[in-house]
C-alpha cells in the first residue's frame, strides 16, 4: 500500500512541476488509451453478464445524473430489515482518483478498490464508471451506541432517537491497527472527549519509529503536526482512541498502531454526537447477511489477514452468517451464487435469495451521479 500512496503523491508533484509537461501528456496518452481499451472490455463483459443473466439493458452512463445521496446517515430500516444506503456510480475524469471519489463520498480507501477491481487506483481514466459501494448491510450486533465492523473498515453509530423522531444509524469509514499492532475486539465505553488533543506517544511506537530513523518527541502539541487530528475519544482501555488525523490517506485502510482514525470532516461531525460513557462495540464480521425487501442480501468483504490464516481459503464463516439470517430455510438462499459473492469481496450487498438480481443488474440499476456531490466540494479541495 506504501508504494501506491508514494506512485500517487510523485503523480502529483510532476503534474504540479512546469517542467514535467512532456511527462504529463505522456500520462494522459496512456490513460486514454488504456481507459478505452479497459473500458471496451468492461462493457462487453457485462452485457454478455446480464444477457446471461436475462437482463438485456447495457447501463447508460452518459445519461444526465441524478441528485446523490448522503451515505453517512440513514433512517433504520423496519423490524426484520439489515440494509441502508443505496447504489450509487460516477464517471471519472482524467485527473480523478478512486481516493478521490471516497473522500468525496464518505468511503475508505479499501472500500472503493474492492468495489473497482478492474480500475487504477490512481488513473481510473476519463468516461470510466465508478462504482460507489454507499449500501451497507449492519453488523450483527445490538443497534446501540458505536459498533465498529473491523473487517468492514466502517463504523456505526446508534443515537438515542429524539422524541418522536426516528430511529436513525450513522456511519464513516475508518482506519485501523494493523497486523502486529490490532484494534482489541470486544465491548469498551468512551472515558474522555478532548478537543485538539496532544499525542503522548507510547514508548513502544517510539522505538519502532526510531528503528527507522524517524524519531518521535515523547509528546506531540496539538496542531496540524498531530496525527490525532482536532478530535479524540478515549476508550476505557486506555492506550485506544477514536481520533481524527492529519493523513486523510489511511482512511480506509489498515494502517495504525490500533487506534480508530476518521476523517477530519467525519470526526468534527460524529465528536458532539457521541456522550461520554458511550458503549463501544468492536466486531470483526466480513461477512454480513441481511434482509431487504423480503429478499436475503450477502455483503463481503476480504478477512483480515490473520483470519485468512486461520480459515485457509474455507468459506464455512460465510454460510454460518447467511444460515443465521435465512433462519435455516436452505431452499430460501442460492448458496452457488453466496459462494461466489463471498470469493468476490467487493463489499457490495447482493441479493443471494434464489432468482434475485446479480452484481452485474445491481450495477447496472445504479443510480447515476456526480463525481463531486453538494457536500463534497469542501473536502475536495
Amino acid at each position: 500500500m506504501p508504494h501506491l500512496i508514494e506512485r500517487a503523491r510523485l503523480l502529483r508533484l510532476k503534474r504540479a512541476d512546469k517542467t514535467g509537461m512532456a511527462w504529463n501528456r505522456l500520462l494522459r496518452s496512456r490513460s486514454r488509451w488504456w481507459g478505452r481499451w479497459a473500458w471496451g472490455r468492461r462493457a462487453v463483459l457485462l452485457y454478455a453478464v446480464m444477457l446471461l443473466s436475462g437482463c438485456a439493458t447495457v447501463p447508460d452512463w452518459g445519461r444526465l445524473p441524478q441528485a446523490p445521496i448522503r451515505s453517512d446517515s440513514f433512517v433504520l430500516p423496519a423490524e426484520g430489515g439489515d440494509v441502508v444506503g443505496e447504489i450509487q456510480v460516477a464517471v471519472a475524469r482524467q485527473d480523478d482518483t478512486l481516493a478521490d471519489f471516497a473522500r468525496r463520498y464518505g468511503l475508505g480507501y479499501d472500500e472503493i478498490v474492492a468495489a473497482n477491481p478492474d480500475l487504477d487506483p490512481w488513473l481510473p481514466g476519463e468516461g470510466q464508471p465508478v462504482v460507489l459501494p454507499t449500501r451497507f448491510v449492519l453488523p450483527d450486533a445490538p443497534r446501540e451506541g458505536l459498533v465498529l465492523n473491523l473487517a468492514a473498515l466502517r463504523l456505526f453509530y446508534y443515537p438515542q432517537p429524539h422524541p418522536g423522531g426516528p430511529a436513525v444509524v450513522i456511519t464513516y469509514p475508518i482506519g485501523i491497527g494493523r497486523e502486529g499492532w490490532q484494534t482489541p475486539l470486544g465491548t469498551m465505553r468512551i472515558t474522555q472527549k478532548i478537543e485538539n488533543p496532544a499525542w503522548t506517544v507510547p514508548p513502544s511506537v517510539r522505538r519502532e519509529h526510531a528503528k527507522m530513523g524517524d524519531p518521535l518527541p515523547a509528546v506531540v502539541p496539538s496542531g496540524p503536526d498531530n496525527p490525532l487530528g482536532a478530535f479524540a475519544m478515549r476508550l476505557n482501555r486506555a492506550s485506544y482512541l477514536i481520533h481524527g488525523t492529519n493523513k486523510p490517506y489511511g482512511v480506509g485502510m489498515r494502517i495504525s498502531h490500533g487506534c480508530v482514525r476518521l476523517y477530519p470532516e467525519d470526526i468534527a461531525q460524529l465528536f458532539p454526537l457521541v456522550p461520554k460513557g458511550t458503549q463501544v462495540r468492536i466486531v470483526n464480521q466480513p461477512y454480513l447477511a441481511g434482509w431487504h425487501d423480503g429478499q436475503l442480501y450477502l455483503e463481503a468483504h476480504s478477512p483480515l489477514a490473520e483470519q485468512v490464516r486461520r480459515w485457509k481459503g474455507s468459506l464455512e464463516p460465510m454460510e454460518a452468517a447467511v444460515r443465521s439470517k435465512s433462519g435455516g430455510a436452505v431452499g430460501g438462499v442460492d448458496w452457488n451464487k453466496a459462494r461466489r459473492v463471498a470469493r468476490a469481496t467487493r463489499g457490495i450487498p447482493v441479493p443471494i435469495s434464489p432468482d434475485s438480481a446479480d452484481l452485474g443488474e445491481v450495477i447496472a440499476q445504479a443510480r447515476r451521479v456526480p463525481r463531486i456531490p453538494p457536500w463534497g466540494v469542501a473536502a475536495d479541495r
